[in-house]
């Protein structure tokens, strides 16, 4: 049995992400392989909330080509690129049954990234120095750590990893290597189709439209908030999501099942939140170092009327306000999810996933279960109320669980559902 793992956000699920499963299995060279994404919960990557519930992304993908999805916990699914990574390797690594990983990119040359991953580059002392010294220099992060790597290979990979996508790639593939699973893995390595996926452009490529997925939240806000009617919806994603994908959307918001998060206001209460905290406390919230919350905390002093509009639902104000050449946005917006779910700091501690999260499946995904339930290094769990007989055997599930438990309730909260909605949500069943 082939089984394919995609590490994805599905933020919302568009054409590319249906591209990218269907090339997976068409390289794969076997029309029954499984396809097994591992998603991110109710926060995304850069630490904003999802703009649908994990529910919903999952029965749109599982319509779209996937078989069985996963949920990434948030200490990995609000992170840096390499933790993200990580988060998503190991996760799909301990189902037991991982045969092939892919992914898009979109550089000339992917080979190289698999160049790079076999260096063993984040060991070696030269790469330390040089990056320490890169961000004494006042250096972006990836920046200096593009730096760090060319020391390191004695080449210039400059050019290579100057995208964000490849940049996440080398993160799985170095995530493989560091597992011993590098050699082991078959990799399929996808073109990207149309724009990249921090554009904000709708762009259409040939018949058909690949506009990124940060395009398409920015366009949603844009055009169709507050009230986010079906026909304002529908106008604004038609062409740019699978037909599929955008009924189910369509259908849950039409049963009033969720509201469109308010991506503003969440940003403006999680400020608010910093702000009020003593620097003792913040001392312990992960990724609060290197005086960002002094940063933070006099930008939210500074703020006068008009500075941060109540109908800014996107948050697109908020983030073209407080982003910095020292602090970038991301590194902002995830600081303000950790202070927002208490994430403590040692939870950074947790390398790895310590239990498998089932969001949905179909026919093919039930079978590859069973087949989990033999294999996984893991103990694997539909919903919540599975987690609470492992609880009290392994703190490192405790810490994961509650953690996960509290970003949940926050987002259940942002899109009108009741705060303990996670529950009584079963797996999504296809």
């Amino acid at each position: 049995m082939r089984v394919i793992g995609i590490i994805a956000e599905f933020n919302p699920f568009h054409n590319g992400h249906e591209y990218l499963i269907k090339e997976a299995r068409r390289i794969c060279g076997d029309p029954r392989c499984i396809v097994m994404p591992v998603i991110s919960g109710p926060f995304t990557q850069r630490g904003i909330p999802a703009l649908l519930p994990s529910e919903v992304r999952a029965r749109q993908a599982l319509a779209c080509g996937a078989d069985l999805v996963l949920e990434l916990p948030f200490t990995f699914a609000c992170a840096p690129s390499s933790r993200f990574a990580a988060g998503g390797i190991n996760t799909l690594l301990a189902t037991g049954v991982l045969t092939d990983l892919a992914f898009g990119v979109d550089i000339d040359n992917p080979e190289v990234l698999l160049e790079i991953a076999r260096l063993g580059y984040d060991s070696d002392p030269l790469y330390q120095a040089t990056l320490r010294m890169g961000l004494g220099n006042g250096l972006s992060f990836a920046a200096a750590r593009s730096e760090a790597i060319c020391a390191v290979a004695g080449k210039d990979y400059s050019k290579e990893l100057s995208s964000p996508n490849a940049i996440l790639a080398l993160d799985y593939l170095t995530a493989l290597y560091k597992a011993g699973m590098l050699n082991k893995t078959n990799i399929i390595m996808v073109p990207r189709a149309g724009a990249s996926h921090t554009s904000r452009d709708v762009s259409r490529v040939g018949e058909t439209n690949y506009a990124s997925a940060t395009a398409l939240r920015v366009s949603l806000m844009n055009n169709c908030a507050p009230d986010f009617g079906s026909s304002k919806v529908m106008n604004t994603l038609s062409g740019n999501m699978p037909d599929d994908a955008l009924a189910i959307q369509l259908s849950y918001k039409t049963a009033n099942a969720f509201k469109y998060p308010d991506i503003g206001k969440f940003l403006r209460q999680s400020l608010l939140t910093l702000n009020s905290m003593p620097d003792a406390a913040l001392a312990d919230i992960a990724y609060v170092s290197d005086s960002i919350s002094g940063y933070l905390k006099n930008f939210a002093n500074d703020i006068r009327p008009g500075d941060l509009p109540s109908d800014d639902y996107s948050g697109s104000v908020f983030e073209h306000k407080i982003a910095t050449k020292r602090y970038a946005l991301t590194r902002i917006e995830r600081t303000l999810a950790s202070v927002a779910t208490g994430q403590p700091l040692h939870m950074l501690g947790i390398s790895n996933p310590s239990y498998i999260r089932v969001l949905g499946f179909n026919h093919e995904g039930r079978y590859c279960l069973k087949i989990m339930g033999k294999c996984s290094s893991l103990p694997i769990v539909h919903n919540a109320s599975d987690v609470l007989e492992k609880v009290s055997q392994d703190f490192n599930i405790k810490e994961t669980f509650e953690l996960d438990m509290r970003a949940k309730a926050i987002y259940r909260e942002l899109i009108g559902q009741d705060v303990a909605e996670d529950w009584k949500i079963q797996p999504v069943k296809v």
